[in-house]
């Protein structure tokens, strides 16, 4: 009978690609000089270590911060007081939503609202456009990278 904390060959190759994928994001995201450069490892490991097919999910997490980024921008510019106001808060997750079902990615709107929260709700030094494009660079970069090694070095985990 096998063990169940049994350190099998893939299982050890998984951790050492996942590995790989975080620190190439990081150093990637540091030469860039991106402000909040964590959210590339972050993204990375995300993709790397879901169950989903790392294709269909680094679409989706593509398609959603694309779209949250762009709808934070956009109601940041016009409505700059929107953190402090519930109800646009409230509107903008709704809409994205809506966004995502009519745009046909409907499983992007996890991301989307994640990345429309972090935008709206954190208090930045730059202006809301700005960080918008930050965030999406930043999870772009761990998207590519991870889906880069995980079609590069595919690994079937043990566990």
């Amino acid at each position: 009978m096998a063990s169940a904390n049994k350190l099998a060959p893939n299982t050890l190759l998984d951790a050492v690609r996942t590995t790989v994928a975080a620190v190439l994001a990081l150093l990637l995201a540091r030469l860039l000089k991106l402000p909040e450069f964590y959210w590339a490892p972050v993204s990375a490991i995300v993709i790397i270590q879901s169950t989903i097919d790392p294709r269909t999910l680094a679409w989706q997490r593509f398609a959603g911060t694309a779209l949250g980024a762009a709808l934070a921008a956009l109601i940041a510019t016009l409505y700059p007081a929107s953190p402090a106001n519930t109800w646009v808060y409230a509107a903008a997750i709704f809409v994205c939503g809506l966004l995502c079902v009519l745009l046909r990615f409907r499983g992007g709107y996890r991301f989307a609202a994640i990345t429309l929260s972090i935008i709206l709700l954190i208090a930045h030094t730059s202006a809301a456009p700005i960080v918008a494009w930050h965030r999406f660079v930043e999870v772009s970069l761990g998207i590519a990278v991870a889906l880069t090694i995980a079609l590069l070095w595919p690994i079937k985990a043990d566990y």
